[in-house]
């Protein structure tokens, strides 16, 4: 029976290998048809086969020739993803065929020079008559205290691959290597990166950095951060950072976001000056006012007497800030004057000269008919206009008037509806001050809108540019229409203001 099943299986066997012969090489089959065809049509779906010595058509010939060229000529993009990392490792990590060693900071790299001519540095010291050419080992001096051994191998890693991971916290370390390299790429990716990063902890040392390294580009984006943060999100890490050159540039700025009125740049002034003092101090924001409060005020006791404390040998570095205060927009509000004259901050000096100013200037308006600005003075307005600001916590409507004395003119803002209005009251609405009943009086401003993330970063903004409004009494005025993409709250409203005509180019034109 076994050699029966076997005689059997074999005969199947054949029988199979025969069919998958015929199937294979065309062979014939039952029913006389040639495998491949059925009826002149290809099993596989196929154009006919096609006799023994036909050829094919000028036409079908010239579209296949086409065809092929098109597919010949249409490039192909393959990366090579291993080839980067092959070369990183082997060459750079193992240092494989190595033509020099350098050392820098007790570390030793085997580099190759073709590699190391990418960075300017080194292709200079190659090029050249240096004795470095011609050597085997190199040792590197370090002059800068930013670079460390880390940021050495990112930057020589960097030029045995494609792409580098630049950690934000590490950025400042690799910029200084990149720079000391001559690495321009590497320079640029630290600089984007940086830009990226500024906020609250890293936009001091950032801007410090750009000077050094020159990259006037971070530089700018940095000051422009805290030109809109430093009065809207204030933090007592931010104003320890902040140094005397730098306060100076804000607080001298007419485009500093200012929340409030000017007494509060002075009150800012006022804490960052303690922390400077005191940089140990460590509370919190709500307590610092209050803390340098109390310091000023027993250290005027051992002040002689009309000393004021920017005079002293401690406050003397800080009247190159406190000089850019606009006082007359401060000396304005009797609460706050009664502050100023208190704190005994600022010399006697400065205030004697604000209050004469503001005496005349109320004289102009009052009896000369001073009917505010007449033309737009860029430098003028960015000068000695009044600086304030508002924030919007959530939508809805708001009305409000930054108080004062301004000279008459009783302004009040409102927002609804999209819509920011300026209205100048005269007497429909009470007001704290005098009111000036002028037929038409003259406003030149400047209208900013800002908001902006948690880290600092502007979201969106809108500014009305320089302009100068005429308003009869209880006239109000569209000054903003705003684009609903704007609205997202908190939205912060910033304002700067001149009320009457600059004093001297009256009297020039008197002359």
């Amino acid at each position: 029976e076994e050699k029966e099943a076997a005689a059997a299986a074999a005969a199947v066997g054949r029988a199979s290998m025969g069919s998958l012969s015929s199937r294979v090489w065309g062979g014939p089959r039952a029913g006389g048809a040639a495998e491949g065809s059925e009826g002149g049509r290809r099993v596989d779906g196929g154009l006919p086969k096609r006799k023994r010595g036909e050829g094919l058509s000028e036409s079908e010939s010239g579209e296949e020739s086409d065809g092929e060229e098109r597919l010949l000529s249409t490039p192909r993009r393959k990366k090579l993803k291993s080839t980067s990392k092959y070369i990183y490792q082997t060459l750079f990590l193992n240092g494989e065929n190595s033509d020099v060693k350098i050392c820098a900071l007790g570390e030793e790299w085997n580099l190759h020079k073709i590699y190391l001519c990418q960075s300017g540095y080194f292709s200079s010291m190659f090029s050249g008559s240096w004795k470095e050419s011609g050597m085997d080992t190199i040792e590197l001096e370090i002059p800068d205290q930013n670079i460390d051994i880390e940021a050495l191998q990112v930057a020589f890693g960097s030029l045995y691959r494609d792409e580098v991971l630049i950690n934000p916290s590490r950025v400042i370390a690799l910029l200084a290597a990149a720079s000391m390299l001559q690495l321009d790429g590497l320079i640029q990716q630290c600089g984007e990166t940086m830009k990226e990063t500024i906020n609250a902890k890293t936009v001091c040392s950032y801007y410090n950095s750009a000077g050094t390294y020159g990259l006037d580009s971070l530089k700018k984006k940095c000051l422009e951060w805290l030109l809109n943060n430093l009065m809207t999100h204030q933090s007592v890490e931010l104003l320890k950072e902040l140094s005397i050159n730098l306060m100076k540039q804000l607080i001298s700025s007419s485009n500093l976001f200012v929340m409030q009125v000017e007494m509060d740049i002075y009150t800012a002034l006022k804490k960052w000056m303690f922390l400077q003092l005191v940089p140990s101090w460590n509370g919190s924001l709500k307590q610092l006012l209050s803390e340098a409060d109390a310091w000023f005020s027993k250290r005027r006791k051992d002040f002689e007497d009309g000393i004021s404390f920017l005079e002293t040998e401690q406050g003397y570095a800080f009247i190159a800030v406190f000089k850019y205060l606009r006082l007359q927009y401060i000396i304005s509000d009797l609460a706050s004057a009664r502050i100023i004259e208190r704190d005994s901050l600022i010399p006697a000096d400065w205030l004697f000269s604000v209050y004469k100013q503001q005496w005349f200037a109320m004289l102009r308006a009052e009896q000369d008919n001073d009917i505010g600005p007449q033309e737009i003075n860029k430098e003028e307005l960015e000068a000695n206009s009044m600086r304030c600001g508002r924030k919007l916590a959530k939508d809805g409507d708001y009305c409000w008037r930054w108080t004062g004395f301004n000279f008459g003119f009783d302004l009040l803002v409102t927002y609804t509806n999209r819509y920011i209005i300026f209205k100048r009251n005269t007497l429909n609405q009470p007001c704290s001050g005098s009111i000036s009943l002028q037929p038409r009086r003259n406003i030149a401003f400047r209208l900013r809108l800002a908001s902006f993330h948690s880290s600092g970063k502007l979201i969106c903004s809108r500014t009305a540019g320089y302009q100068i409004l005429t308003l009869e009494k209880d006239q109000e005025q569209v000054v903003m229409n705003l684009d609903s993409r704007l609205l997202v709250f908190p939205l912060y409203i910033c304002c700067n203001f001149l009320y009457t005509s600059p004093e001297k180019r009256r009297e020039n034109d008197g002359q």
